[in-house]
């Protein structure tokens, strides 16, 4: 049995689990959390978090000056495949184990990329809305755009990535990537920056990691080669796209559409998105099901407790495949 911090309410599946194999300590439930933290901060072994949309919108930036708050820390254990609200880096440099929850989520993420692709180009959410305000009778809807022969450009050709594309070419799509590297084993064209691949898409697919390395990696220089024919789709993060560039370049009709799972400041959803009617707007519901929840919960647990016992767990991030061993 080890002591672990949550800083931010996970499930109660979670909480309970956790509580009943190891000492678990609720730092939201601190009255101080400044003196919680003097008192307790040697004891940590492990931070057990999670990103703001599965913690009851309440973030905590697991930074460096956080985690050098604990001495004696050896594994962060995050809820979800995203993780850059830790400082992994900085962690992998103290020889702290960090952890995700990967794969689990791979499908309905991309069932979800593919919704929002759908709904963005044919516009259902559109026609649903002319078909509730009455305006049917009156006028059949406007003829939309066709997936057919059109060019899916993925940005970040993961897991994720790789699953949307499967999806894509069913619906008689053509596949393009940019990534950091070109992978050998992947049949579609490659190129080298988002600008080239978002000028020989007709839809640009965001599904790249978070960080400051990818903050804006979609500007309005890769906006404006998409062009006014173009759509855009985001199921990764926020920071990922200049906010204010894709609205100036949907509001000036720089390119068709938007599909977007996910916000710079979710939940918070700038209000100039809700005046346009070429956007469909989801809120974080990427990996929304019970049952992944389920399994994004147990392998999350798996990691801990495989750690606790001092084996590996089964999904460190790229920075920490670097830490020696991978073990306590």
């Amino acid at each position: 049995m080890v002591e672990l911090l949550m800083p931010v309410p996970l499930s109660p599946f979670v909480q309970e689990t956790l509580a009943t194999r190891h000492t678990l300590h609720k730092l939201w439930e601190a009255p101080d959390e400044g003196a919680f933290l003097r008192s307790k901060a040697g004891d940590i072994g492990a931070i057990v978090t999670g990103a703001g949309i599965l913690v009851d919108g309440r973030a905590k930036a697991i930074d460096a000056a956080f985690i050098d708050l604990f001495p004696n820390l050896q594994l962060i254990a995050n809820h979800g495949v995203g993780y850059d609200h830790i400082d992994a880096a900085h962690a992998a440099q103290r020889g702290i184990l960090v952890t995700n929850t990967p794969d689990v989520l791979t499908d309905e993420t991309a069932d979800t990329a593919m919704g929002l692709l759908l709904n963005a180009v044919r516009r259902f959410s559109a026609a649903e809305r002319y078909l509730l305000d009455g305006k049917w009778e009156t006028a059949p809807f406007p003829l939309t755009a066709s997936l057919r022969g059109m060019t899916l450009g993925i940005l970040g050709l993961g897991r994720i990535g790789k699953a949307i594309a499967h999806r894509a070419e069913a619906f008689g799509m053509s596949i393009a990537y940019c990534g950091r590297h070109r992978q050998d084993d992947v049949p579609h064209a490659f190129f080298t920056t988002p600008r080239e691949l978002a000028a020989a898409s007709d839809v640009l697919l965001v599904a790249a990691p978070g960080g400051p390395e990818t903050r804006h990696i979609v500007d309005a220089g890769v906006l404006g080669a998409l062009g006014p024919d173009g759509f855009l789709i985001n199921i990764a993060r926020g920071s990922l796209v200049d906010e204010d560039a894709l609205l100036d370049a949907l509001e000036h009709r720089r390119i068709a559409g938007a599909g977007l799972d996910v916000f710079p400041s979710e939940p918070h959803v700038n209000p100039r998105f809700l005046q346009l009617g070429e956007v469909v707007l989801f809120p974080h519901v990427g990996s929304g099901t019970h049952r992944t929840r389920r399994d994004m919960a147990l392998l999350l647990v798996e990691n801990i407790d495989r750690w606790a016992k001092g084996d590996a767990p089964p999904s460190l991030v790229a920075e920490s495949r670097l830490v020696r061993g991978g073990k306590r």
